[in-house]
Parts: structure tokens; sequence; C-alpha cells
């Protein structure tokens, strides 16, 4: 699903022409379920999903105000069904975005909801065992399309929030115009094993947090505290922005999810001093977006940037090249390696299965390259596609090391390896100018 919305799926043959807000889904239809409503086209009218909103207190360190009657049902731990629905909630999990994500879904009869005015409204709050007093409330209105009175089967809803390491309660209930009531509660938990206890996550523990909608947000980017500035780092970071199905004709929130969270995880590495950054893709045989050095990447402007690709499109002139795109990975390597004088050179993106690899002595033509090169391949099925691949193919001339990006912690823990051995790089090589110099 995408975390922090609400999504909502009812039979097409339902409607009755009355626009209402739709809601991002990503859920396999069920047997009762004529069509998933994502991102949606429902009656004629096509909107953007609103996420639940986090509400926010009057004055900061106040408490937030709501109706008298839906916190006195919060409070009471009671699990009603004046409103028939069953609340199923999800395992909190970690995503690529190296934030927890907890949610839930649930199922209304369709003929609960034939009310030709209907609103469904949603209040839930989000506690750190024994922190009561600190809960984050979220709130989320629904309007629900004309429903034929002699409808069958259920509506299904599903949202959720992020959170940062630590046990949590939730008290969760739904009202409809008549006010009639649905409510539950569960606990959760959001733990890392002791074995990937170094992890650093873009979530502190204990917060409870509105989910991000989108990942090229302006949000700040978590920080490490820096005790050594001799060896601040410049890299060069060549991502490969396209989805693990080179068939698919769209770029996943997943597979963004996954590619944005690298950048972000370099970039908020306490040696980190400036990231260029080239996003590009190979299928489209163009760079999409480019960054020279800077402390940080404007992850708001790369997003715009690849709302402009277009997937499953092949021009004219595109046909007529037999190995188009190895000659585009080529001049794209010839271009930003030879030319780099960073403290390292980051490749990053799914596997690139090209019809020809780019030649080996065509690529030592460009020499020695004197910082580190990496590879960091975005692969979720590794065993699906154990051969190497075009770029992987590629850094063997410059000695590159790959990593194999497939769960949320390997992209931490490679990302952590490779850090240290390109500050342990440029340290040796201050030594080696130092030592030199001193020998004239």
């Amino acid at each position: 699903m995408c975390w922090g919305t609400m999504a909502v799926r009812f039979s097409k043959s339902l409607c009755r022409g009355r626009s209402f807000l739709p809601f991002y889904g990503a859920r396999a239809p069920s047997a009762t379920i004529v069509a998933t409503i994502f991102l949606v086209m429902f009656c004629g009218g096509v909107r953007r999903a609103l996420a639940q909103q986090l509400i926010q207190p009057a004055a900061p360190g106040e408490s937030v105000n709501l109706v008298p009657s839906d916190m006195a049902t919060l409070e009471s731990d009671e699990i009603r069904k004046d409103l028939p629905c069953t609340v199923t909630p999800r395992k909190t999990e970690l995503g690529f975005d190296l934030r927890f994500h907890a949610g839930y879904d649930v199922s209304i009869p369709l003929r609960e909801l034939t009310d030709p005015d209907e609103m469904l409204t949603i209040i839930f709050r989000v506690y750190e065992d024994g922190n009561k007093d600190h809960a984050a409330y979220f709130s989320q209105h629904i309007r629900v399309p004309t429903i034929e009175d002699d409808a069958r089967g259920d509506a299904t809803l599903e949202g959720g929030m992020d959170l940062g390491e630590g046990k949590y309660h939730v008290d969760w209930l739904m009202r409809d115009r008549s006010e009639r009531i649905c409510s539950f509660g569960w606990d959760t938990e959001a733990s890392i094993p002791d074995k990937d206890r170094p992890m650093a996550l873009f979530i502190n523990a204990g917060q409870v947090a509105q989910a991000i909608s989108e990942p090229f947000s302006d949000q700040p980017v978590i920080h490490r505290v820096q005790a050594d500035h001799s060896a601040d780092l410049n890299v060069k970071l060549l991502v490969n922005f396209a989805p693990q199905d080179a068939d698919s004709a769209a770029l996943q929130r997943s597979d963004t999810d996954a590619l944005v969270s690298i950048v972000k995880t370099i970039e908020s590495d306490p040696n980190m001093a400036r990231v260029s950054l080239v996003a590009f893709n190979i299928q489209e045989r163009r760079i999409v977006y480019q960054q020279n050095a800077a402390p940080t990447v404007d992850l708001v402007s790369l997003g715009k940037a690849l709302q402009t690709m277009k997937l499953g499109t092949i021009t004219v002139t595109h046909l007529s090249q037999k190995h188009g795109e190895t000659d585009f990975l080529q001049d794209l390597i010839e271009k930003e390696v030879s030319n780099s004088s960073t403290d390292a050179i980051i490749f990053a993106g799914p596997k690139a299965m090209l019809n020809a690899d780019v030649p080996q002595d065509d690529l030592k033509r460009i020499g020695d390259v004197e910082c580190p090169v990496f590879y960091m391949n975005y692969n979720l099925n590794p065993q699906a596609v154990p051969w190497k691949d075009s770029i992987s193919h590629a850094i063997r001339a410059f000695k590159g090391t790959e990593y194999t990006i497939s769960r949320p912690r390997d992209l931490w823990f490679s990302t952590t390896e490779m850090l240290s051995r390109i500050l342990r790089a440029k340290r040796q090589k201050i030594l080696s100018a130092v030592t030199s110099a001193g020998s004239r």
C-alpha cells in the first residue's frame, strides 16, 4: 500500500455518477470487489488521494481537542460494532525508506453505506506504551459514493502511520453521519533485531509520525554528528531510476523509495560534505536530472524531473539504434567517470540487462580512476536474476565493488561498509601526499 494514505475499494457497478474523494490502494481485490481504486478514476472524477492527517494542538505543548464523544470512545477501550466493520491490524514492518510502517485494513458491508450523503470519519491515536499523555492523533474524512440499495459485498479501507522503534498502542474509531460507531484497539511493536542494532533509521525511537506520502519531500534528512572534519567526503552518485521489472511502464513506489533511500543514506553520513547526483534512465537513454556538488540533494527538483520520464515509450530513433542503450551507458561512464575529481563514484539502480555490454577495452581507455568505484545493485529477488548486469560488467574495468540490496538492512550495512572504505581510501591518499611532500 501507499503508507499514510487511505485506500477505499468499491464495485464499479455501484456508482450512480456522484463524485467522491478517492484514495490510494495497491492490494489485490477480493472476490466481492470488482476494481481497486488507485489514484482513482471513479464515476468520471479524478482526485488525488488525501493522506490521514496528524491532528495538531492549538498551541505547542497543549492537548489535542477532540469531539468529547470521540475522546470518550477512545478512552473506553470498548470494541463497538454499532457500525458493523472488521478491523485487521497489519504487522509493523521496516521499509526501504528506513522507517517502520504500521497499518490496518477495515471492511464494511456495502449495505451499511447506502445513505445518499454518507460520510465516514476515522479518528485514531497512537502512543508508546506507558506514555498516553503524549499520544499522536490522526483523522480522516471519507465521502462515500452512491451505493445501490441492494448492493452486496464489502468496501475495504486501509491506512497507516510511521513509527520509530518501540512498543505502541492504537485506539481507533470510525463513525458515520448517523453517529454509529465501530471501534477497536491493538498493540504493535517496531523492533530491530539485535544483529541489526547499529542500523540508524530516518525516524527516532518512540516517534509517531504521519507517513510521508511521497519520497521527494523537502523533509530534512537526519544527519549524524561528526567528530572529525579532517576527511570530509565528496562523492558522485549515478542512479539509474528504473523499475525492477524492465517491462514495467511506470516506476513503482517501492522502487522509488529504495533508490531515494540510497541517496538519503549516503547523504546523511557524518563524513559527507558534498554530493553530486546524476539521475538517468537507460531505457530512455537520457540524463533525467543532474546536480553538481552540494551539501544536500534537492529531492523536490529530482522528483519533478522524474515525472517527465515516459517508460514503455520507444521512439523511431531508438528503434533504429541496434545497441543504443549500451552506447548511452558507455557515453555516460566515459563522461562522468573520466572527468571525476571526487572521493568515490557510486552507481546505483536495479539490474540493467542490456543486449550487449560496454566493451572492456573501450572502458580501459579511460585510464586509471584514482577514486574507488562502487555499484549498489537494488535487486529484490537475486535468486531469480543471479547473473551480472551491464553496469556490474562495466565497473570491473575500474576494479569496482558491487553490493546487492534486497532488504532494508542490506541498504544500511552496505552503505556503512562502502563509506568506511571510501574514508580509508581518502585518508590513505592524504597520508601518501604528505609523505611524498616531506621526502622532497
